[in-house]
């Protein structure tokens, strides 16, 4: 008999072709696996499910909850504990995507690429040159956490000889770039402010209306991290009153809704949390969610567990 593998939430197909080789997939809401649900040891959901005791209680054998992404801010840690069940996630492999996104939102804001490409599309080119930009080269660039993606941008930055400031939980020590111990006193320090942050309860609204102000009116704000981090409200304000001159956002509070305010700013570019979304970054997370399975069932050891889940 295949093991049984509950699906707490959407997965993309090429992961879900991969496990039905060797498992067998029931989705949680379909009544079959209402039916055997004693008999799930094993359950699956993405970066940005949501799942809460009350949606794992039906589930008395669950060992093990897979995440297809890095984060996992929407899972209630304490009710896996509570049951000894391990968490794992996907760290690790779609650093780099992420933080050429990062770097790609920063010049493309920066430098007003999709204006630019605007300006050329509505024919306006021949009427005059587009107006003067921001130059990234050589500028202060703040990364708000500076875990393995913070790094990765960190890392790209310096190739363009730009000043490389930090905030995370503690001083890493990291030579040639300056530490800040409050996410207000880096955004003092930087032209461009770039959130790589995890997110969680304790960090709703971190990046909030004083630490714009703190940027200022020349800043640029970044966010490849979670919509969460950003008071979007406050980023709306900040934006209409000038008190901000932009921000490229990856991600929202409640993707997919935009607020309409935010689609209406021109000094706003807006991707549809793309950052980790190429082909060689997904196999890669497919590929580890499928070995922490094998892992934990071979072994009962996984490869990547979520802080505080060690095996």
């Amino acid at each position: 008999m295949r093991e049984k593998i509950l699906l707490l939430d959407a997965i993309p197909q090429d992961l879900a072709q991969r496990l039905r080789e060797d498992y067998q997939l029931y989705d949680a809401r379909d009544p079959g696996a209402q039916a055997c649900a004693a008999q799930f040891r094993i359950a699956l959901a993405n970066g940005e499910s949501r799942i809460s005791a009350a949606d794992i209680a039906p589930f008395p054998a669950l060992g093990l909850l897979s995440i297809y992404g890095v984060g996992y801010d929407g899972v209630d840690c304490a009710a896996l504990k509570a049951r000894n069940i391990c968490l794992t996630h996907t760290p690790g492999v779609l650093s780099a995507d992420v933080a050429d996104l990062a770097v790609g939102l920063l010049l493309a804001l920066a430098r007003d690429i999709p204006g630019a490409a605007r300006f050329v599309r509505e024919g306006s080119w021949s009427d005059g040159r587009y107006p003067l930009q921001r130059r990234v080269s050589g500028s202060r660039v703040g990364v708000a956490g500076m875990g393995r993606i913070g790094q990765a941008i960190a890392r790209r930055l310096a190739a363009f000889d730009c000043q490389i400031h930090y905030f995370s939980r503690q001083d890493k020590g990291l030579a040639g770039y300056h530490y800040q111990p409050s996410l207000c006193q880096l955004a003092e320090q930087v032209d461009f402010l770039i959130v790589a942050m995890s997110a969680g309860p304790e960090n709703r609204h971190l990046i909030d209306g004083q630490v714009m102000r703190s940027l200022g009116a020349e800043g640029y704000l970044v966010n490849v991290a979670r919509g969460s981090l950003v008071d979007e409200m406050a980023l709306i304000a900040a934006l209409e009153k000038g008190e901000l001159a932009g921000a490229a956002l990856d991600v929202l509070e409640e993707e997919p809704l935009v607020p309409p305010a935010l689609m209406g700013l021109s000094s706003v570019i807006i991707t549809p949390h793309i950052a980790s979304a190429t082909r060689e970054t997904r196999a890669a997370m497919t590929q580890l969610v499928l070995d922490n399975i094998h892992g934990w069932l071979q072994r009962g050891a996984v490869l990547t567990p979520a802080p505080g889940f060690d095996t």
